[in-house]
């Protein structure tokens, strides 16, 4: 395992990062199962985990199973999305934070986070409110490092900015979506995040699962029946997969193994999130972790997907106020009439 470095922490870490959503036993994993695959990804040499508080119970999951492994593993958690009804228990103000970190120390069973993360940008909180209570946190010994979580390149300078203007800790990370597919990030944040030198943890890097090639055009799937996801049935994605296949094909490569490997050759990405349900889709992946792609298969795949292009959008991304809310981006009538 050729383990990387996280941004400026010192931290050093695995091009695959262990994602864990699917654990939640509401997705129908039973613990003893997800314990399985998460020691076998340490045993790999997989050292970096990633959860969020509002993964079901997938914190407390992952807390049991690093029982006696916890000083070998980079955990990281996150904060901001909601997690009950309660209009507090979400968001990046200081009283949630301070309440959401004890809750995940609890739940992870153990006394320090490594990389504690705002999920989500929170538009209502000043930024100077978050940095300055997660600044608190690294004080006082809970967390050794802090990120954030789609931040747009904007986002990241301001944060940057107000941290070295006020004297506190600034993110040491960023976690955006990126895959063959997704590709937008390329263009500013991770020039970005590189210019800061932040490490980038990806999510996503099997496009929600049309890079493994497991769903294709013109074909039946129980998901894209279901509409569960719409990037499933996509057809400019899917259009793409239809040219990617037979790019893998001539490469010799499984698509899973093609996607996560163009994912960690970019030399601003520090790891790619892997979320596995079964041990098969683990050790499928394992595989891969020493697939190199040549600069002819990067070319190829550039002719698909052209840099810092995204092709439609994952059904889980981040969607800034101004393009969520069609009235920040309109003039009221009056005004308009008045012009």
């Amino acid at each position: 395992m050729q383990y990387r470095t996280l941004g400026r922490t010192g931290i050093q870490v695995s091009p695959y990062a262990l994602g864990t959503l699917m654990f939640a036993t509401a997705m129908g994993n039973d613990p003893k199962v997800s314990a399985e695959i998460i020691h076998k990804a340490l045993d790999a040499g997989i050292n970096f985990v990633d959860t969020a508080d509002a993964y079901g119970d997938s914190e407390e999951v992952v807390g049991k199973a690093l029982e006696g492994r916890r000083d070998d593993v980079v955990l990281a958690t996150k904060f901001s999305r909601p997690t009950g009804q309660d209009p507090n228990h979400q968001g990046a103000s200081r009283r949630w934070i301070v309440t959401a970190v004890e809750n995940s120390l609890r739940r992870l069973r153990t006394d320090y986070i490594d990389l504690y993360q705002l999920h989500r940008p929170d538009p209502s909180t000043e930024i100077e409110e978050t940095l300055a209570a997660l600044t608190d946190l690294i004080r006082s010994g809970k967390v050794r490092a802090i990120g954030a979580s789609q931040t747009p390149a904007a986002g990241i300078v301001e944060a940057q900015w107000i941290a070295e203007r006020r004297g506190l800790a600034r993110f040491h990370t960023e976690q955006p979506a990126y895959s063959i597919l997704n590709r937008g990030i390329e263009r500013e944040v991770l020039p970005t995040a590189q210019r800061f030198g932040l490490g980038v943890l990806v999510w996503g890097p099997l496009g929600q699962g049309l890079l493994t090639g497991r769903v294709r055009k013109n074909q039946s799937n129980d998901l894209r029946r279901a509409g569960v996801f719409q990037h499933l049935n996509d057809d400019r994605r899917l259009d793409a997969v239809e040219s990617l296949v037979p790019l893998a094909a001539a490469a010799d490569l499984p698509m899973t193994h093609l996607a996560m490997a163009f994912t960690i050759a970019h030399p601003g990405v520090t790891s790619a999130l892997i979320g596995v349900r079964t041990m098969e889709h683990l050790d499928g992946l394992l595989t891969g972790l020493d697939v190199t792609l040549t600069d002819d298969v990067l070319d190829r795949i550039d002719e698909v997907v052209p840099p810092g292009t995204d092709i439609g959008t994952l059904d889980q991304a981040f969607q800034p106020p101004a393009l969520a809310n069609p009235e920040l981006r309109r003039r009221p009538l009056t005004a308009r009439a008045a012009a």
